[in-house]
């Protein structure tokens, strides 16, 4: 299993509104797909073709509310397009939940859309609480994750954590 030393990222933005939904992000025709296949419907209603866009450490911001509805595991699709974090104003608890434990950082900043424009390229060191829009220069502190949220983290997730600890089968593999 890869543990990550290092929990900051850096890579370019994809910007989204307020109250975007699972639904949008993963489309119920998609759910019956293999993960890698259904990554290519994601926002596929609002935004179609934006996973042929979407490059591997890219990071998406989003408004207010991301992350509105169903338990649709969303999170899987964002890391198997290689989106290495998320940065909105505000989530929806069960999705942000989703996204730490499957190890996806989900940083919540106040004027994240103020804060980055689409195509800036954005660095987030989710340790120390500090993003930073390297395109403008502008920095946000953000408030800092319990270090049992971090250590899931870098452990790659939930249950990459559990299996490491000897909780649960033996890992069969790990994050990149």
């Amino acid at each position: 299993m890869n543990v990550r030393t290092d929990l900051s990222v850096t890579g370019r933005a994809w910007v989204f509104g307020d109250d975007v939904n699972t639904d949008d992000m993963y489309p119920g025709f998609a759910m019956k797909l293999p993960m890698a296949e259904a990554s290519r419907f994601m926002f596929n209603a609002t935004r179609p073709g934006w996973s042929d866009l979407v490059e591997p450490g890219d990071v998406v911001v989003a408004g207010r509310n991301f992350g509105l509805g169903s338990s649709r595991p969303v999170a899987e699709l964002f890391t198997a397009l290689g989106v290495t974090a998320l940065i909105a104003e505000q989530y929806n608890s069960l999705f942000l939940r989703n996204c730490l434990n499957l190890g996806l950082p989900a940083v919540t900043v106040p004027d994240a859309r103020a804060f980055v424009s689409e195509g800036d390229v954005v660095s987030i060191d989710v340790e120390h609480g500090v993003a930073m829009n390297d395109s403008t220069g502008v920095e946000r502190a953000f408030t800092r994750f319990p270090g049992f949220l971090v250590d899931m983290l870098r452990s790659g997730g939930l249950i990459r954590q559990l299996e490491v600890a000897g909780h649960l089968r033996p890992p069969t593999g790990g994050p990149a």
